[in-house]
């Protein structure tokens, strides 16, 4: 599959990715989002605090390297499941030799039943 490469206004910028991809935590995350997994799940399994790690899926998320989804629980609470949407990234040179960051999404990571999920019991 070919790569989805940023151009401005459509995918995020080269800093976005690389500072989310610079910071432990955001690439400890990542390596633990292969299924749909909520905030306290990933916070557990990350072994980080809770505000820890909705500060690091933020970046994630604007990096445009998660997906978030909302469902609604028994009770009408909203519950996010996050997830990784990407398989390879590459950074290139354009014509003007400026740098480029290119997202691989060929397998689709989506969030499959949880975006389409209403309701959770």
């Amino acid at each position: 599959m070919p790569l989805e490469f940023s151009s401005s206004g459509d995918s995020p910028g080269l800093e976005r990715v690389i500072g989310a991809l610079d910071d432990a935590d955001c690439r400890e995350i990542v390596s633990l989002l292969e299924a749909p997994k909520t905030v306290p799940e990933i916070a557990e399994e990350a072994e980080l605090p809770l505000s820890t790690t909705y500060r690091k899926l933020d970046l994630l998320t604007e990096a445009d390297l998660v997906n978030e989804t909302v469902g609604v629980r028994q009770g009408r609470h909203h519950k996010s499941r996050y997830v990784a949407d990407f398989d390879c990234i590459g950074i290139t040179l354009d014509d003007d030799r400026e740098f480029q960051v290119a997202i691989d999404r060929s397998t689709d990571q989506s969030l499959g039943i949880w975006s389409d999920a209403t309701q959770e019991f």
